[in-house]
């Protein structure tokens, strides 16, 4: 009898060919290219977290970041608080926006001011005015930025007039909600 070796008689099983990619159409194309930019979008947004996690940060506020053109000589001033030193306070906040904001100088040689420059003038000669607006800004300066020595000093410790208008605009909104 012959041996016979299974293992070496035996043909190789058929494979089918591989079969021709067919073409994507433009959607199945963009939906595949979408699903892969979404997969590494999601692993450098996780890269970026793993490298950056280790920086202390502060948070920013978003009114010293956001800006918009100033065009207050073309725009009225706005309606006017019914308390006087909260009014006092906003026309003061409108001066810095028409005529400029300075540090250093109550007013500087352009005509613009410091925001006691711009309190001292609005309240036109009336000291006990002048002083109740200063003490409501000091107020809402230290709310938000905890011990400051003076008005003045808060103002010039600012490179732009950003944070100083927009606290004069806060501290009118104090003063109006205290009834001042």
């Amino acid at each position: 009898m012959p041996q016979t070796h299974p293992a070496t008689d035996q043909a190789p099983p058929a494979t089918a060919p591989p079969a021709q990619p067919t073409a994507l159409s433009l959607e199945e194309h963009l939906a595949f290219i979408n699903a892969a930019m979404s997969v590494r979008l999601d692993e450098a947004k996780v890269a970026y977290e793993v490298n950056t996690a280790h920086i202390d940060t502060e948070p920013v506020d978003l009114a010293d970041v956001v800006t918009v053109p100033l065009t207050p000589t073309l725009q009225p001033p706005p309606q006017s608080y019914p308390t006087p030193v909260a009014a006092l306070l906003q026309r003061a906040h409108h001066r810095l926006l028409t005529d400029g904001w300075c540090r250093d100088a109550l007013v500087d040689e352009d005509g613009a001011r410091c925001m006691l420059g711009a309190i001292r003038i609005e309240a036109c000669g009336d000291g006990g005015l002048e002083t109740s607006a200063a003490a409501v800004l000091l107020d809402a300066i230290r709310r938000e930025f905890g011990d400051v020595d003076s008005v003045p000093r808060f103002n010039d410790a600012h490179g732009s007039g950003r944070v100083p208008m927009r606290m004069l605009d806060q501290a009118a909104g104090l003063a109006d909600a205290r009834g001042l």
